[in-house]
């Protein structure tokens, strides 16, 4: 448990502009509604004794232990993407004599026939590869991913059962993305994080995050006062700053969280640039193990974030053993948030006794044998959905 032992860092974010970002014409969420096994994740009051433990008047958590059968939000993001990528690159070789009305699912089915036999690849160090790995398997694609070193025996399972191909990557997360972006015109590279020349489909893996703030609007009464968002290389949160109003009276203060050795979107928006933070980033927070941010998804960071903290694993297990006594059992980047909160609650007066916030929790339980050995019992069943 030593590792990420660091003192958490708060950053008021110092180039933040009151603008509302452009949103979305919905088509994100019409396609995932088209898709077998959609459903809206819940929206959990974890309840008055926990919201008063924390800190605050309200404490709500949006909960993506599971989706499409997968433990964590990925899957939105990575079959956005995929339907994105597969009509562009149908566009640019000529297949316009595909049908491309009716349900968005079918339409993708159609324009693969020409496509094919292309395969999928990406690389991960939490959840993403295995959510391309789905999307390959329910679309009969070859798929293959790249892990860094040190990635858990079963998050790797996880992903072969998939049907994908794993090549373990001697280095960082940083280093695999290096390694899958080298691929052949045979492959569609499906990345949530960009570089030079490669942009367009890490957008679209934010994009298709967007369908969480759709389902959260339906579900809140108000406005909340705060919503925490996990950072790994900022995708999701470029997606929350798109969706969250910006245009009311208060707008939500919007907290970004980030493991204290990886802090790749604090970093960036210190230096106004991407810049990296050297690894080896060894946090329990596998997913946010992320050296770089995604240059595609920092400005709208930096335009919507209030504030950015970084926490410790002690800080995140302590949060993690919070949530399981309250009954809902995740991973560590789900309880990342709960962690993030309580080190800012008391400093920052957005964050007070009568505030409601939201915490976005984006996994269930990935790595059990971790679970169990910083709760002290096995997760319950709910909780390891698609594990």
């Amino acid at each position: 448990m030593g590792r990420g032992s660091g003192v958490s860092r708060y950053l008021a974010n110092p180039r933040r502009r009151p603008t509302q970002a452009a949103g979305d014409d919905g088509a994100n969420l019409r396609f995932h509604r088209s898709l077998p096994g959609y459903s809206a994740s819940p929206l959990v009051d974890l309840g008055e004794a926990a919201a008063r433990a924390a800190g605050v008047g309200r404490l709500l958590v949006k909960d993506e232990r599971e989706r499409f059968g997968l433990p964590a939000f990925k899957m939105l993001g990575a079959s956005w993407a995929v339907h994105r990528a597969v009509l562009d690159r149908l566009e640019r070789t000529g297949g316009a004599d595909v049908d491309l009305d009716g349900e968005p699912f079918d339409v993708l089915r159609r324009a693969l026939q020409p496509l094919r036999p292309m395969g999928l690849t990406a690389a991960t160090d939490g959840n993403h590869g295995r959510a391309v790995a789905r999307m390959a398997a329910i679309l009969d694609l070859p798929c293959h991913i790249y892990v860094p070193a040190g990635t858990v025996d079963a998050r790797i399972s996880a992903i072969e059962g998939e049907g994908a191909t794993v090549t373990v990557v001697d280095g960082t997360y940083d280093d695999a993305i290096r390694v899958s972006a080298g691929c052949g015109d045979e492959w569609l590279v499906i990345s949530d994080t960009s570089w030079p020349g490669y942009t367009d489909i890490p957008r679209w893996v934010g994009d298709g995050y967007a369908t969480i703030l759709h389902e959260l609007h339906e579900q809140l009464d108000s406005v909340p006062d705060a919503v925490v968002v996990p950072l790994g290389v900022g995708a999701f949160g470029a997606a929350v700053a798109a969706g969250l109003p910006a245009d009311v009276g208060e707008p939500p203060f919007i907290l970004g969280v980030e493991p204290d050795d990886a802090a790749c979107v604090q970093a960036a928006v210190a230096a106004g640039r991407v810049v990296e933070v050297p690894g080896p980033h060894r946090s329990i927070m596998a997913g946010l193990n992320c050296g770089l941010a995604s240059q595609t998804a920092l400005p709208a960071i930096m335009d919507r974030f209030d504030g950015f903290t970084t926490v410790s694993d002690e800080a995140c297990a302590t949060a993690l053993r919070t949530l399981a006594d309250l009954g809902f059992d995740c991973g560590e980047c789900g309880a990342a948030t709960l962690a993030g909160l309580t080190s800012v609650v008391g400093h920052v007066p957005e964050l007070g006794q009568d505030a409601t916030v939201v915490l976005l929790c984006t996994e269930g339980v990935t790595d059990p044998v971790s679970f169990r050995a910083i709760v002290g019992r096995e997760p319950h069943e709910a909780a390891l959905a698609g594990s």
